[in-house]
């Protein structure tokens, strides 16, 4: 009986008190103290006799405790200054700033370039050279895709009298052949290049673009295609420029060959080499075909030499045109009466007057010195000359002996 009424103590002791906590629904337990009291254990009588409390489990997490410490205001964030980019708009307006333009005058000389893309690089090259120059103006009629073998997409001879029409240049500067190398057309027949019968339609063509620019009684100047990095390409460009030579100094033309500098000693192209001012750069682009600033400038300077020696004076930057606010200046002195002139008469060539003196210059070898027996007192035949105008003696046969012979 005994030992019955202990197993019920015991078993009532151990018993969970349904008072302590009632359970928390998991709906309504929404912040992280009821998630906590959720998660209890139910409480049995030995905690409440012994006041037993159990550790908050480490896996449970509990609300950020509210700081005491005030929160630094936040500084405007500041964005960061990118690195400035320079378009090209950009570029070219500060080197308009850096280097003034000279306002051409109006009865400046206009030099016509026409040709292929190759002829558009030359051009701009060529009027970065004649910038400063007030009386010449480069003028560019180009197309890039041209050339003399499809004259079906642009015919040279047939545009030209228009444009020098429109133009009116001192001189037509040519640059062709970059896109010839091509298939042509002849009588309704297609004619690879190298063959004889397309040579010499070629021949024929260029003969036709130099008489109808000839015919406006407009000297022409042809500028040699530069090599390429196409070792083919560069063998028929040799050839082509051999063709344009013969073809404008037959007819009274000036031709430029612009090869050498843009090649090695070996004859090779090259991408990099010597700008006009000397400096290792780079001409062509990666292609091998176009060309960079420096490459366009150096094609020019070739021209620029042979156009300043036709066109003279007028090529000069120091030559300018006379404004209307420079006449002032250039007025002349009123003209004098001709009681008020004041005349020199003329003097003769042996009045003794002529030099403010007595005697003419050089007679005063009569100067007799005194007699100095110290012979560093003396006077030397330099101080003689210097101080009292004595030559020194004549030597016989010397060039200053000017006595005249006694046989006259």
């Amino acid at each position: 009986m005994a030992k019955l009424l202990c197993v019920l103590v015991c078993a009532v002791a151990l018993m969970p008190v349904a008072q302590a906590v009632a359970p928390v629904p998991v709906f309504v337990a929404t912040s992280f103290v009821q998630q906590a009291q959720a998660q209890e254990r139910p409480k049995t009588l030995l905690d409440f006799l012994f006041k037993r409390r159990d550790k908050p489990d480490k896996r449970i997490q509990t609300a950020p405790k509210a700081s005491k410490r005030k929160a630094a205001p936040r500084k405007a964030a500041v964005p960061r200054q990118k690195k400035a980019v320079r378009s090209s708009a950009q570029k070219a307006t500060a080197s308009a700033v850096s280097t003034p333009q000279v306002e051409k005058a109006e009865n400046a000389r206009r030099v016509l370039v026409i040709g292929d893309f190759t002829a558009d690089g030359m051009s701009d090259g060529l009027k970065d050279a004649f910038e400063g120059v007030a009386n010449v103006v480069v003028e560019t009629r180009t197309n890039g895709s041209s050339g003399l073998v499809r004259d079906d997409f642009y015919n040279w001879p047939q545009e030209i009298p228009a444009i020098i029409e429109e133009i009116k240049p001192v001189i037509v500067i040519v640059m062709l052949g970059s896109n010839d190398r091509q298939i042509m057309r002849i009588d309704n027949k297609s004619v690879k290049v190298g063959l004889p019968e397309w040579e010499a339609e070629y021949v024929s063509r260029v003969n036709s673009l130099i008489g109808t620019i000839r015919a406006t009684n407009t000297p022409v100047m042809w500028v040699g295609s530069p090599p390429f990095r196409f070792r083919a390409m560069s063998a028929d460009i040799l050839l082509f420029n051999e063709i344009y030579r013969k073809a404008v100094e037959a007819a009274g033309g000036y031709f430029v060959d612009i090869w050498d500098g843009f090649v090695d000693e070996a004859g090779n192209f090259i991408a990099t080499g010597s700008d006009i001012k000397g400096q290792q750069v780079r001409l062509r682009a990666s292609d091998g075909i176009n060309f960079t600033a420096a490459g366009k400038r150096k094609m020019a300077f070739y021209v620029e030499r042979q156009l300043k020696q036709l066109l003279g004076d007028a090529a000069s930057p120091l030559l300018t045109s006379l404004a209307t606010d420079n006449v002032p200046m250039l007025t002349l002195p009123p003209l004098q009466n001709e009681a008020d002139l004041e005349r020199t008469n003329p003097i003769s060539m042996d009045d003794p007057d002529f030099d403010g003196g007595s005697i003419l210059l050089g007679d005063v070898l009569q100067i007799r010195e005194p007699v100095v027996d110290n012979p560093l007192i003396a006077k030397s035949v330099r101080q003689r000359l210097i101080e009292d105008g004595v030559p020194p003696p004549s030597q016989p046969g010397r060039v200053d002996d000017f006595k005249w012979s006694d046989d006259g």
